[in-house]
């Protein structure tokens, strides 16, 4: 089954691709540094020839809140006319839980355009809304400050390893498209905070975590629930202390 993966030599595009391949699929890796630009729509069309499926993990290379929209909106439309021209049969995005919860925030908006298209696209579709990575928790403790502490939002997590989710999407794509939403999301639940604080100090971080409600998150601030799923979702095997014990 040949699959194309958009943003396959990113995070999580790449593990995807590889586990894709070990499969004993035909994956893709499309990426401007492979000759395919969503943007431009160059090597589109040759990527998508005899496609079945297509996973989008494009991600904005800027933090302009108008060169997010213009980002999503271009490369999102781009690759689904490609994929009309090809007849894919099953488009995936990969998106975030919470999106239609923070409608200001500029990434989001950008975020909710993509599922937008996809949706009115005519194409049959999943939007996969995941959690927060387990790895990316450096990145939201550095957002939280720089010096001796950061400050984090009290929001609920349920964080998930990469590896899950990507087995998760994995087996999405093979699959029938849901024409709707799926969230995927790790398998506990706890403060932004205390995950964080957890983190740091498996790592042998000196920072201190400051606990704060009113802390931004990426410009945001989060109500106690906003960036956990609601209802039902597939869950991660992979627990957070299984997890920092492999990367410490």
């Amino acid at each position: 089954m040949k699959i194309v993966v958009v943003g396959g030599t990113g995070f999580i595009g790449s593990k995807v691709v590889a586990k894709l391949t070990d499969l004993g699929h035909e994956a893709i890796a499309a990426a401007p540094n492979n000759g395919v630009n969503t943007v431009t729509g160059e090597g589109l069309d040759e990527a998508m020839a005899g496609a079945h499926a297509v996973l989008d993990v494009t991600n904005s290379p800027t933090f302009d809140p108008q060169g997010i929209l213009d980002f999503f909106h271009k490369s999102t439309s781009n690759q689904l006319a490609a994929e009309k021209d090809a007849h894919v049969g099953h488009h995936v995005v990969l998106s975030i839980v919470g999106t239609e919860k923070l409608p200001d925030n500029a990434y989001i908006k950008g975020k909710a355009t993509q599922e937008n298209l996809v949706e009115g696209s005519g194409i049959p579709y999943t939007i996969v809304h995941a959690t927060q990575f387990m790895e990316y928790l450096g990145t939201i403790a550095d957002h939280g400050g720089s010096g001796t502490e950061t400050h984090i939002s009290t929001a609920n997590v349920q964080v998930i390893a990469a590896q899950d989710l990507v087995d998760a999407l994995c087996d999405i794509l093979v699959g029938e498209p849901a024409n709707g939403i799926v969230q995927i999301a790790g398998p506990e639940r706890a403060p932004m905070s205390d995950v964080v604080a957890r983190y740091l100090r498996a790592k042998g971080d000196p920072r201190i975590v400051k606990a704060d409600a009113d802390a931004l998150y990426f410009g945001s601030r989060l109500e106690p629930n906003m960036l956990v799923p609601e209802g039902k979702a597939l869950l991660g095997h992979t627990t957070f202390d299984q997890w920092i014990t492999n990367i410490r």
